[in-house]
């Protein structure tokens, strides 16, 4: 049975919503159609403390036992006409690259901000937008005191001393593992939502002035943080040193991206400046910058179609026997970064409805679009760029 989007009426319902969208993780991507049972499986069982001696809880850490980020990789890719390929994939054995990731907000505790304590949202955050890059590197992911959905809810998401506690505990998560434990790697950082907000700030603070981090930077990586870029001379933005990744290979540079199914409304809580989770983030007077928009299958610009993974436990049944923990559908959306009046969004657009039988990506509300799916809506487009990126880095430090 295939349910139409709905809408829901009323200011509680709709807070909701949004707060749902802002969070992005917290529950799986909406689509169309009832669920799946599948979920991965195939946990990490090597025994190493997730609390290290510095007193960092990590939730993705290489070696520890149940680890979310080295899940089981296991994919079936569901082409339009409904033929099945499966592939086999594991985390690379011993990658030369680092991945430094920040989870968006899931946290549902009562308090402004969350605790410490790995909980089954911020597991299946990670597990949806994380584990695919061990495949490239060895992902590390500290847990944060995030700001709560409650603390979204009642509009204090942005208050100066609830982000900085975020803010300060995501802080000491990367000032531990570049002490203890990056030896020199390079890195590639991964965020979402209030995760990129996190890293926004942690690198124009730590590693956009930092000669010598900002050369092991590989890529950022930060989807739904409306990252912004000057529209005027001498305007400023997010970044000074850290330009948008513009080619395939290119490095040191940035990935971020508002994705909606069409053009966001003027009340949109992403693609415009100083709105969602990253408002007042970087101060800029108004109208003199414009949120940043990179396609990652077309990182020029221009239409390219992407390439979609999600876990198979967030899909409705997809039409065809689905065994394996992820379902990779190539092709079911077509992306394009467009810009009109304030706004500047990443365009995803269904290819084919009349003979696909795919499902669809639900929009919840159309201040927030797509933005639960940012990730996994170009998941393999990404991971693709950052293979190439890990190449070009290679090949510069021989």
């Amino acid at each position: 049975m295939r349910h139409p989007a709905g809408r829901i009426i009323g200011a509680t319902a709709l807070a909701a919503l949004i707060a749902v969208g802002l969070i992005a993780a917290a529950s799986a991507p909406a689509f169309h159609g009832p669920a799946s049972a599948a979920s991965p499986t195939g946990h990490n069982t090597t025994r190493i403390a997730r609390t290290d001696a510095a007193g960092i809880t990590w939730l993705c850490r290489p070696g520890i036992a149940n680890n979310p980020c080295t899940e089981n990789l296991d994919s079936t890719a569901v082409s339009a006409n409904g033929s099945t390929t499966v592939t086999r994939t594991k985390p690379a054995a011993n990658p030369a690259f680092d991945c430094f990731y920040a989870y968006p907000t899931v946290s549902q505790e009562q308090a402004v901000n969350a605790d410490l304590k790995v909980q089954p949202a911020e597991t299946a955050a990670a597990v949806r937008q994380a584990s695919r890059f061990s495949t490239l590197c060895k992902v590390w992911a500290p847990m944060y005191r995030q700001t709560t959905s409650r603390t979204l809810l009642e509009g204090a998401a942005n208050g100066a001393k609830t982000r900085s506690v975020a803010y300060n505990s995501l802080l000491a998560g990367w000032k531990d593992y570049l002490a203890h434990y990056n030896q020199g790697r390079p890195i590639i950082f991964i965020g979402h939502s209030q995760g990129s907000s996190m890293l926004m700030l942690l690198l124009s603070r730590q590693v956009d002035s930092n000669p010598k981090i900002l050369r092991r930077m590989v890529s950022a990586i930060l989807p739904g943080g409306n990252v912004e870029v000057p529209t005027v001379a001498g305007g400023g933005g997010t970044f000074r040193h850290i330009p948008a990744c513009r080619w395939k290979g290119q490095t040191g540079c940035v990935i971020a991206y508002s994705t909606y199914p069409g053009q966001p409304p003027a009340n949109s809580l992403f693609a415009r400046p100083n709105k969602g989770i990253s408002a007042g983030l970087t101060g800029q007077a108004p109208k003199t910058s414009q949120v940043l928009c990179v396609n990652p299958a077309a990182l020029g610009g221009g239409s390219a179609r992407l390439d979609s993974y999600f876990p198979t436990s967030d899909l409705p049944d997809p039409g065809v026997k689905i065994k394996t923990p992820w379902v990779e559908y190539p092709s079911l959306y077509r992306a394009t970064c467009k810009s009109r009046a304030d706004a500047t969004w990443m365009q995803a657009v269904r290819i084919n409805t009349r003979t696909d039988k795919r499902p669809s990506v639900m929009e919840p509300t159309p201040q927030i679009g797509f933005h639960s799916s940012d990730i996994n809506l170009s998941l393999g487009d990404l991971l693709l760029n950052v293979q190439a990126q890990e190449s070009t880095f290679r090949s510069a430090n021989k």
